[in-house]
Parts: structure tokens; sequence; C-alpha cells
């Protein structure tokens, strides 16, 4: 019989202070914190769902975004097949940092993990300085998926990651057990069960 089980790796990278963290542990148990600390290292979390009818966990490392943890940080991009780069859209140089992680994740990742590029914070609109036409631009031609995300209020954030979830099956897993889908391009909503929580745990390395 085959083995319905699924095991997928994403890493979120970006600068200190876009929410990455956020966005994990809002959408692993549901949770938002005004004062999260700043990551040191790498934490992960994982979530189980349903994709395509199939049963899935996805491991999502949260990594460090200042540069004196970068080191640390690389190790953990070996097996990902799913990647965010997140900014924040109060901040510019948040933005300005993508070409350069974009830049980072390709050098250690494999050319079929799928990457997508989150504006986090837009319940902040009136303090948007990232216009959501250049980040869509940005992404469109590097060949990457764009989402604006709120973990405070939760837009949009079980949306990225089941998308991110979705991509990744599409590439990894339906080629080789089903004939190639006639939907239209872009990522597609997945199938998701209703998830149970799961135990945050972390690493230093």
């Amino acid at each position: 019989m085959e083995d319905t089980n699924l095991s997928f790796k994403f890493v979120i990278i970006g600068d200190s202070g876009v929410g990455k963290s956020n966005l994990m542990t809002r959408y692993t148990i549901n949770e938002f914190s005004q004062d999260t600390p700043a990551t040191i290292g790498v934490e992960f979390m994982t979530k189980s769902l349903k994709i395509e009818g199939r049963d899935a966990k996805i491991q999502i490392w949260d990594t460090a975004g200042q540069e004196r943890f970068r080191a640390i940080s690389r190790s953990i991009y070996h097996g990902a097949k799913g990647a965010m780069i997140v900014y924040d859209i109060t901040n510019q140089s948040s933005f300005d940092s993508v070409a350069t992680w974009l830049q980072e994740l390709r050098v250690f990742v494999p050319p079929t993990c799928c990457i997508f590029l989150i504006g986090n914070k837009c319940d902040l609109e009136h303090l948007r300085v990232v216009r959501k036409e250049n980040a869509d631009k940005f992404a469109r031609e590097n060949g990457l998926s764009f989402l604006e995300t709120s973990a405070l209020e939760k837009t949009n954030v079980d949306k990225a990651f089941e998308w991110l979830a979705k991509s990744v099956f599409d590439v990894s897993v339906a080629p080789s057990t089903e004939a190639p889908s006639n939907r239209p391009g872009g990522p597609v909503k997945a199938d998701i069960a209703k998830p149970r929580e799961e135990k945050k745990e972390k690493s230093c390395c």
C-alpha cells in the first residue's frame, strides 16, 4: 500500500522584526504576541493538514534575521521544499533586503523549492511605505508568488501557508503520482482538514 503520509520542510527568512515568528505561531497554534523576542538561531513548529486528501505534516523553521546569526540560520536550508521571504510593509529597508535574502536562498535550496514573497503587517495600512504594486512586480520578475498578510489580524496567514503547501505538493508529489493538472497556473488553496495543535520546539542550530 502506498504511504500517504507527507512531510515538507519550510523556512521563513527576512530581516529582524518583520513578524516571522508571529506568522509561524499564528498559523500553527493561533497565537500572537506584541512582545515576541527576536529569534536567536532558529526555532521550528509543526502542523498537520490534508493536501489533495492526503495526510501531510509541515515543519516550519523560523530563522533569526540578525546578521550575527546568519551563519547558524543558513544551516537550516538543507531539505527545504518551501520558503517564505518576509518583509514589513511599513519598513522600506526590510523590502530592500528581499533581493539579498532571495540570492542567499537560491544558493542553498534546490531550483524546485517553492518561494513566496510575504508582505507582513498589512493591518498597518496607514503606515505603509512599500507599495503593493512594487512588491508584486518584484515577485513576478523573480518567479515568486506574492501575498500580503497580517499576523495580528490573521489576514491571509492560513492562505499563505496552505498555498505554499499546495505548491510544494504540486512540484514534488503530484508529478510522480498523477497526470498533470488542468488547473490554471498559480497557487491553489489546499484541501485543509481541521488541524491539531502541535508543540513548539526550539533548536540552537
